[in-house]
């Protein structure tokens, strides 16, 4: 099975300081759309893990949280792609769960769900959390400069062996590029 975890703000959609907060302030990023839909109609899987401490900090409520997910799935669902599932962690940084990134709690969960080996997946994200995340199983870091990306390599320290791309469209076509 080929699958792909992708970080949802700053990869799939813009990011934002203040959070995003509501369908309405969930923007998918040019191409991300697209690159989704690549993915699924070359048959892999895509699966969004998603750090949402906005939840406990009292920012949006469950409600708000599932229909920014919603329009997600509409959205990619209109440009051809399909999204299989979304986990999130609702905690905040110091409630030591396991799965805040850049803990692998949520990594390790898909690759259960899914019956995969964690060390075969790859993990696109923004920030060195998500790198850090897919790093310590074993797996693929890539790093997109959208969203926090750029700053995330200027900081520097990403993961032994973390790819670099402008973008998750670029990003995708050089997975499935690399797969068949």
């Amino acid at each position: 099975m080929k699958m792909v975890i992708l970080d949802r703000d700053g990869v799939i959609n813009r990011d934002s300081d203040d959070f995003v907060k509501s369908a309405a302030e969930w923007v998918p990023i040019d191409k991300s759309l697209d690159a989704i839909a690549l993915f699924t109609q070359s048959g892999w899987k895509v699966v969004v893990a998603t750090n949402q401490s906005g939840l406990a900090r009292g920012l949006f409520d469950i409600e708000a949280l599932n229909a920014m997910h919603a329009k997600m799935h509409r959205l990619v669902g209109q440009a051809g792609g399909r999204i299989d599932a979304v986990l999130f962690c609702p905690h905040l940084a110091d409630e030591e769960c396991d799965c805040r990134k850049p803990k692998p709690g949520m990594v390790r969960q898909i690759a259960a769900r899914f019956g995969v080996k964690p060390e075969t997946l790859p993990l696109v994200g923004d920030s060195l959390r998500d790198l850090e995340a897919i790093a310590e199983v074993g797996g693929q870091p890539i790093l997109v400069k959208t969203g926090k990306g750029v700053k995330t390599l200027q900081k520097g320290g990403l993961p032994e062996g973390t790819l670099v791309f402008e973008d998750l469209y670029a990003a995708a076509s050089y997975l499935i590029d690399r797969s068949q």
